[in-house]
């Protein structure tokens, strides 16, 4: 946990002294993908089998749940993430959640997150959702705000590993790693600057 450090390779530190813990601290970029396709696909089948719900109307929250993703990426990633709870034991949990990240940011098995707190997040936000909108607009709200959470961790692992041409995902690219390598208090969305363009966390042009 050594301040200022950074490693530009591809290798990680152990976190845990617990075999188990380390291991689920480690996961593939593609595990996220086969835990939440699947969550899409039965939220869809909900919406349009099991409500009857129209077109416009599923496009429309779905629509409604990316925006609210992209919020909730920001929100999470500034007041979370990057939350350090004061101590010796509130370093340990940032640098556990996040800090480690910042420490190896080119780390492959620990770009994407772990199912141990994806899962029981994707559960909590679900019931949030559904005191909100109730049984039958969360389904097609919560396609939106799943289908936002792959594409943030997918652009999230691909920022790091990509080589990237076209302009939209090199501009993406530049302002990650201007979070990374110039100013962590500052852009904080990953998959959009929308909400650092209106918060006013993002870089100067200089």
């Amino acid at each position: 946990m050594a301040k200022n450090f950074i490693s530009n390779k591809d290798e990680t530190v152990r976190m845990f002294k617990n075999n188990l813990l380390e291991s689920l601290s480690h996961i593939h970029y593609t595990v996220p993908l086969f835990i939440f396709v699947p969550v899409i696909l039965y939220f869809l089948y909900q919406s349009v089998f099991v409500f009857g719900l129209s077109f416009l109307t599923i496009a429309g929250y779905l629509l409604f749940g990316l925006i609210v993703w992209t919020f909730t990426e920001y929100a999470l990633h500034r007041f979370v993430f990057h939350w350090m709870p004061p101590g010796k034991l509130g370093a340990r949990m940032h640098f556990v959640f996040h800090g480690v990240h910042h420490d190896y940011p080119s780390d492959s098995k620990r770009l994407v997150m772990v199912p141990t707190v994806s899962i029981p997040l994707a559960a909590l936000f679900y019931f949030l959702f559904w005191l909100w909108l109730g049984t039958v607009y969360v389904a097609p709200f919560f396609i939106g705000f799943i289908a936002g959470y792959l594409f943030y961790d997918m652009t999230h692992y691909a920022i790091h590993h990509y080589n990237f041409k076209s302009k939209f995902w090199l501009d993406l690219k530049h302002h990650h790693m201007l979070h990374h390598y110039k100013d962590m208090n500052n852009g904080y969305g990953v998959s959009s600057k929308f909400w650092d363009l209106v918060f006013r966390t993002t870089f100067r042009k200089d």
